[in-house]
């Protein structure tokens, strides 16, 4: 028995996006419909799901068969929620939520090849097209490879995992994930309490799916979807995803800070904030939470509400 998916600040969550009759809220991450059962049950609003896995795709079907056309079951790219509702003829949104990273659900299946504990096929993708895990450990040069490992994972001794998997791959290739789990575990660096395969399991897992990407990416679609006084609430777990979600918030509230008062304004800087902020900060899970379910431990949530300017289209 695996322990159920359970969708995090979801309370949190539910209160910051604030759903009303008639509104229309993308949940960008369906996973396991944790927070679309929750905002439907709130109101009565409408929900686009949108997720890349098919398997998410299925429970929402199975979900949309119960509830009629308040769930509109979108299989795709979060990042592409702008073209996804278009083609749908749907045109904003009142509120959009993303929980970034991989679900409880995927780490359990060991045939998805995320969990280092165990035995699966090296896959790692939340979708089904695209290069697998085992593709790049087996076909990636050691240089880049370890670059990876230190830059998504923070792999201390990334070099020397990268030089233990080349010299692994010559012999056969890495095609397992408890393979791949016990030639980390020889020359990564440890941790107490943490499975010295961690860090690279979650390197890989955000290189083979454009995690970050992904997100900055989602981002910029949701700041062009949501209608005025639209909130946007992201739930991130590690520093990486949090600063991007910050970084964006702080460039589209007129936040951002310059590297010196004397420096000169960007011209982005002159344009009117697509965002504002219902609160300064972060939401962090309660210790109760906390009790009930481990992995919100890290968890930080992020809450924006959308003004009437433009959309920016800067990089985020």
């Amino acid at each position: 028995m695996t322990a159920p998916h359970l969708p995090v600040l979801l309370a949190e969550v539910v209160a910051a996006l604030a759903p009303r009759d008639g509104a229309i809220i993308v949940d960008g991450t369906f996973g396991a419909g944790g927070y679309t059962r929750a905002l439907l049950g709130a109101a009565a609003c409408r929900v686009c799901a949108v997720d890349r896995d098919p398997a998410a795709v299925a429970r929402a079907q199975a979900l949309a068969a119960e509830l009629g056309d308040r769930l509109i079951v979108i299989e795709g790219r979060f990042g592409d929620m702008d073209r996804l509702l278009a083609e749908r003829g749907i045109d904003g949104a009142d509120g959009v939520t993303l929980d970034i990273g991989v679900s409880s659900m995927q780490l359990d299946e060991a045939a998805r090849g995320f969990s280092f504990r165990a035995d699966g096929p090296l896959d790692m993708r939340m979708g089904s097209d695209g290069p697998t895990a085992a593709d790049v450990v087996n076909g990636m040069p050691e240089a880049a490879l370890a670059d990876i490992l230190f830059r998504l994972g923070e792999e201390r001794r990334a070099r020397q995992v990268a030089r233990a998997i080349v010299a692994a791959r010559r012999e056969t290739p890495i095609t397992r994930t408890l393979q791949l789990a016990q030639i980390v575990a020889s020359a990564a660096h440890r941790t107490p309490g943490i499975h010295p395969a961690t860090r690279t399991f979650q390197a890989l897992r955000i290189h083979v799916n454009d995690e970050l990407g992904e997100l900055a990416r989602g981002l910029r679609a949701a700041e062009r979807v949501l209608r005025p006084a639209g909130r946007l609430a992201v739930v991130s777990f590690h520093s990486l995803e949090d600063r991007i979600v910050k970084r964006f918030l702080e460039e589209r509230t007129g936040r951002a800070a310059r590297p010196s008062r004397h420096a000169p304004v960007p011209a982005d800087q002159g344009r009117r904030a697509s965002f504002v902020l219902p609160r300064r900060g972060v939401v962090t899970p309660t210790e109760a939470e906390i009790a009930g379910n481990p992995r919100a431990r890290s968890a930080k949530l992020r809450v924006a509400e959308r003004t009437d300017a433009p959309a920016m289209e800067t990089a985020a």
